[in-house]
């Protein structure tokens, strides 16, 4: 059950180190896309992803959010920290600008990129990202599976329950194996999704239960920390973005539901819709790549 080690190890301004993680085009030349992964999670990547990335000359970098793998923990992040977190790690790496593709819980993240320096990320993909919960005539729980409900409102009552839920949600998916992740989703997936974790796709099973491991290999407190993040104020103003923001969300979503992305979709002046009935959380992730950067390069 190893994961896949990071490339390097990124030092931003004040002191904390982050897990890095390269692949794609060896020299990125027609450009650089930055990874946000999901929650729980960790920066390594997808062999569909990053092979999708090679075949149009771009490279691929992803990393650990602060809290996960060994990234070191920020206490207390908002989502809008992780702008400084992007921009030092593109400084790091010799990087001028990069596009950012945020999957679930990283589209906040990719959100925030955009919003706060779009000097450096032109243009974002969100892949059933999540919205903000203040979000306005927005039901945020409203089609999430069970174990997502009950995760979220336990955070809501008391933010010392998110430590709770991760301490006892910690020991099955710091081990979870791509034979197990399909089970251990339980009824944050239906047969949508279920099927892109079984049979022809036990790869991209594997890249799921790796991304969980790792991200959770040193403790549960990304975890916690994005779980606050996001039932906060998330410090990101959407109505200013002024670069194209892809929003794809699928119907058959029950970890963020379709509604989070026709909200985005309506409150992202720059939004450009990919709203997929057939498709789920998962769904996307597995056959759409391809298509989800090539819209992202036409912009």
């Amino acid at each position: 059950m190893s994961s896949p080690t990071a490339s390097t190890t990124v030092r931003v301004r004040d002191g904390r180190s982050l897990d890095v993680y390269r692949g794609g085009a060896e020299a990125g030349g027609r450009g650089t896309v930055l990874y946000h992964h999901g929650s729980p999670g960790s920066g390594i990547q997808a062999s569909g992803m990053a092979a999708a990335c090679a075949e149009r000359g771009l490279g691929l970098i992803s990393f650990s959010r602060a809290g996960y793998g060994s990234s070191s923990r920020r206490p207390g992040r908002s989502v809008a920290d992780v702008v400084g977190d992007a921009t030092d790690l593109l400084d790091a790496l010799d990087v001028d600008r990069a596009w950012v593709l945020g999957w679930s819980g990283g589209g906040p993240h990719a959100l925030a990129c955009v919003a706060g320096a779009p000097e450096r990320f032109p243009g974002a993909a969100l892949i059933g990202g999540v919205a903000p919960y203040q979000a306005e005539g927005l039901d945020w729980l409203e089609g999430m599976g069970p174990e997502n409900v009950e995760e979220f409102q336990a955070t809501l009552a008391d933010p010392e329950n998110s430590v709770r839920s991760a301490e006892r949600e910690w020991p099955k998916w710091r081990a979870v194996t791509g034979a197990e992740v399909a089970e251990a989703f339980g009824g944050l997936i239906d047969d949508v999704d279920r099927g892109s974790l079984t049979g022809e796709f036990a790869e991209f099973a594997e890249f799921v239960a790796a991304g969980s491991r790792e991200g959770l290999r040193e403790g549960y407190w990304g975890w916690v920390d994005d779980d606050r993040a996001f039932t906060t104020d998330w410090g990101v103003d959407l109505s200013a973005i002024a670069v194209p923001v892809h929003v794809w969300q699928g119907g058959h979503d029950k970890m963020v539901p379709f509604g989070h992305g026709v909200w985005l979709c309506d409150h992202i002046p720059t939004a450009c819709s990919h709203l997929l009935p057939e498709h789920g959380h998962l769904t996307l992730a597995v056959d759409s790549i391809p298509w989800i950067l090539d819209e992202l390069l036409a912009d």
